[in-house]
């Protein structure tokens, strides 16, 4: 059995597994580990699971030892401690509240302020789930108690949750890095000018809903006084802070990623526990939380590097590059190819496997037409972003039923979202059609 027609065959169980729902650390390393056995047992021509044994270990252990003491991944457990900690802090949801104040004249104001305090959260979090369960137990109940109606409750908080995969830190930023050896301090930045354009359009979706639609969104009484407004505004101070450290720290050439997640934790532990927001049990609390999410997210790193080193092993990347240079596709076509398959996959599974499992097939592909890959990163990150939000597997859609308490179905989550998806589809072109708007920022580093 040759290796293409192993590979091939890898890589079509692994898409079985992971759209039949099966954990991604147990189908990428279990597919990998049977398929380099089947490989090296098969080289003679007969199987001789004997002679696989020492290889086969060689190589898991060997791939699974060099991603799990990449440097790079350090800043994974501190940026997810930073979530949690300036959650309990209030850093995060002081932004909403100061969004809330500021936009309760604006009609559909309260679904604005939840937007931007997802862009908000997203800035500090890197994480679009953990970024659509905190907001929506925030912002959505407070929608629907003042007559919102709850399909644009639900899915502007739902698709403001998405921002946290583009608008840097990400944690989806930081593994493409990773395994396409990219730096992650040009993709953290190139994801700004996009993240920022995403955010503005989701705002310009529910302001023209609500100026065709009235009734989804009814005005409050403004009773807040000038005062509170600039007091409110003050108070988003510490985020601001953080924001700078990590995005102006690294375009200054001051931090890398990675110094950028430790200062800034060590600056909202400091500022939590001068205003008195922050307890030793809240620092624990997020300490175990942040423990069970990096080892989740190491398990799934290890898998999937042992999966991407099997790919690239088989040669299956080479043969599929080949054939495209061979059909001359052109670039546009290239690409318009590639969108097609990351939607149609965000359809039945979450980002990091969609990513993890086709980085191995398209990397060489992009690298053959000599396109970006800080750019094509942000593609694939957008890409991924709408595939949190596409029905039937949408996961920030679940999440955002999940924190409702079944007061909302889900095909009313999903049709509010429908509204974002047309926005979400434009601001993908652009990117795609002016490189510009991702590399403006890395390129003047």
């Amino acid at each position: 059995m040759s290796a293409i027609i192993i590979g091939a065959w890898s890589f079509c169980s692994a898409v079985g597994l992971l759209i039949l729902r099966t954990p991604i650390a147990f189908a990428l390393s279990l597919v990998a580990s049977i398929s380099m056995f089947l490989m090296f047992a098969s080289r003679t021509g007969t199987l001789d699971f004997d002679r696989a044994w020492t290889p086969a270990t060689s190589l898991i252990f060997s791939s699974t030892f060099e991603i799990l003491h990449k440097y790079e991944l350090s800043m994974i457990p501190l940026f997810v401690a930073l979530g949690h900690i300036s959650y309990h802090a209030q850093i995060t949801t002081k932004i909403y509240h100061a969004a809330r104040i500021w936009m309760n004249r604006i009609p559909g104001g309260v679904a604005m302020a939840s937007i931007l305090g997802c862009g908000g959260f997203s800035a500090v979090t890197g994480s679009s789930i953990a970024c659509a369960s905190t907001m929506g137990r925030i912002c959505c109940p407070e929608m629907l108690r003042i007559g919102y109606d709850p399909r644009l409750a639900t899915s502007s908080v739902a698709v403001g949750g998405t921002l946290g995969s583009l608008i840097p830190p990400s944690v989806l930023f930081i593994l493409y890095g990773i395994f396409t050896e990219t730096s992650i301090s040009q993709l953290f930045l190139a994801g700004v000018l996009p993240g920022l354009l995403s955010l503005a359009g989701f705002l310009l979706v529910v302001y023209i809903w609500v100026r065709r639609k009235p009734e989804v969104a009814p005005m409050m009484e403004d009773t807040v006084t000038r005062a509170e407004r600039f007091r409110a505004l003050l108070q988003i101070w510490p985020a601001l802070l953080l924001f700078l450290i990590i995005i102006g720290g690294i375009y200054g050439g001051i931090f890398t990623p990675t110094e950028a997640a430790a200062v800034s934790l060590a600056a909202t532990i400091a500022i939590g526990l001068a205003q008195r927001l922050l307890t030793f049990e809240n620092i624990w609390s997020s300490l175990k939380e942040t423990a069970y999410q990096t080892t989740t997210l190491f398990i799934l790193a290890a898998a999937a590097k042992m999966f991407v080193g099997f790919i690239a092993l088989t040669g299956v990347a080479g043969q599929v590059s080949d054939a495209a240079q061979a059909a001359n596709l052109s670039p546009a076509m290239l690409l318009l190819l590639i969108a097609v398959i990351y939607l149609v996959l965000g359809m039945f599974m979450d980002p990091i496997g969609i990513m993890i499992l086709t980085l191995p097939i398209f990397i060489p592909l992009v690298e053959g037409f000599n396109m970006d890959l800080i750019w094509f990163g942000v593609v694939v990150i957008k890409l991924l972003e709408i595939s949190l939000i596409t029905p039937p597997v949408g996961l920030n859609a679940f999440v955002i039923a999940s924190v409702t308490s079944s007061s909302v179905k889900l095909d009313e989550i999903f049709a509010g979202i429908a509204r974002f998806l047309t926005i979400d589809i434009l601001v993908l072109i652009l990117i795609i059609a002016f490189p510009v708007i991702s590399l403006l920022i890395p390129n003047s580093m």
